[in-house]
């Protein structure tokens, strides 16, 4: 069994989303439901990687989203509160994507050396740099790390929905992951 669930049909949306802007998100995307010209208001946070190769299928207006490395929103608590407490939303779409940059940091230490190196950083510098943030944005498995950062967003904001999500680049669609693995 897979440790994600592929969104090919309405039936495939779990009960549990359905009717939550969850569940418009899935049906926007991946299976094409007309987009209204623009919504209302953002009903969703969407936390997602910056990875350039991730583009979704959503209305204007319809959800904040926070673009940061492997989608971890540890550092980003201030703007996701913003969004929950000034914003209103009620719900987070956490979706990591599969081969992702920000796992595996350590098998990319040297390029990262190199590629600051090119630009005027001292080799000094630049390991440094890499070594001093390196472990706070590694987030190891993407599947592991979006269960664990769902739990820990449930238990930061108990009355907002948080769904865990897989971006997959391979067919550019968006899985719900299982919230155990298999």
């Amino acid at each position: 069994m897979k440790d994600f669930i592929d969104i090919a049909s309405e039936s495939d949306i779990p009960e549990r989303w359905r009717s939550t802007p969850i569940g418009a998100l899935l049906r926007y995307h991946n299976l094409g439901a007309p987009l209204p010209p623009r919504a209302d208001k953002p009903e969703l946070l969407i936390g997602m990687c910056m990875d350039s190769r991730k583009h979704l299928r959503i209305p204007d207006n319809f959800a904040f989203i926070l673009r940061t490395g492997g989608a971890n929103l540890r550092l980003a608590e201030f703007r996701v509160s913003y969004a929950i407490a000034v914003g209103g939303v009620r719900a987070i779409a956490l979706m990591g994507h599969t081969n992702c940059g920000m796992s595996g940091l350590a098998l990319r230490r040297e390029l990262f050396i190199d590629g600051l190196a090119a630009v005027g950083w001292t080799r000094e510098d630049a390991q440094a740099h890499f070594d001093r943030f390196a472990p706070e944005h590694e987030i190891g498995v993407e599947g592991d790390f979006i269960r664990g950062e769902t739990r820990r967003l449930r238990a930061l904001y108990p009355k907002v929905e948080v769904a865990p999500l897989l971006y997959r680049i391979e067919d550019n669609s968006v899985a719900l992951l299982r919230e155990s693995k298999p």
